[in-house]
């Protein structure tokens, strides 16, 4: 199970995180959200570790700010979490890996979805609400027995230490990492260290358990 931590703009916090080697951190480009990273210098992402991904997320954005932000803080995988198309997306994958963010409810149509095999190269599964992610809420993860493409997805949506247990019990195929956000804060944007060690932990012990087995 791969960890992703989401949502970092401090670049004191983003330091402390990066120390814990997470496989991904992402950083906000929407300026919506109260995680927007527009105070962020490049040099506070220059020094992150090879092996972390540096994860832009856009909303609806145009092609030419993502490209243009994808060089300014040499991005190596952006997230779209608006309506972006299949073509969209996979216009991009020449330079970078493409995640595309769905928001999950009981009355979500799979279907859908069909339509970005090949254009995306991972899925990530947010709970439905009118917020573009971010807010801390979980869907029902049963209906994630609906997804049968052979895409691989994240986890997302109020993932907390008190659930994580429970998000360990997915057996899906394609399940390949936990998007880890708002219930790891102290505030927007500022991530409490010692819930994200403990979660770490815990996934490290999964993951052990997995190789064994």
């Amino acid at each position: 199970m791969k960890i992703k931590v989401c949502g970092l703009k401090d670049p004191e916090n983003i330091k402390a995180i990066a120390e814990l080697v997470p496989d991904y951190m992402g950083f906000i480009c929407y300026a919506p959200s109260p995680r927007f990273i527009e105070a962020i210098s490049v040099d506070a992402l220059g020094y992150l570790p090879a092996a972390i991904d540096k994860t832009g997320v856009f909303v609806n954005e145009k092609a030419e700010i993502i490209d243009a932000l994808i060089d300014k803080y040499n991005f190596n995988v952006i997230q779209l979490h608006g309506d972006e198309s299949p073509d969209f997306s996979n216009s991009f994958r020449k330079k970078v890996k493409v995640i595309k963010a769905f928001g999950l409810n009981k009355d979500f149509d799979f279907e859908q979805l069909k339509a970005y095999a090949n254009n995306v190269d991972y899925l990530l599964f947010d709970t439905k609400t009118d917020l573009h992610g971010g807010s801390g809420k979980t869907f029902d993860w049963s209906i994630l027995d609906k997804y049968k493409l052979a895409i691989p997805f994240f986890l997302s949506g109020g993932l907390s230490v008190a659930n994580l247990e429970e998000v360990q019990h997915i057996n899906h195929p394609q399940f390949y990492g936990v998007d880890l956000n708002s219930q790891f804060e102290t505030s927007p944007g500022l991530k409490d260290i010692k819930k994200l060690i403990k979660a770490f932990e815990m996934i490290k012990q999964y993951n052990t358990n997995e190789v064994r087995s």
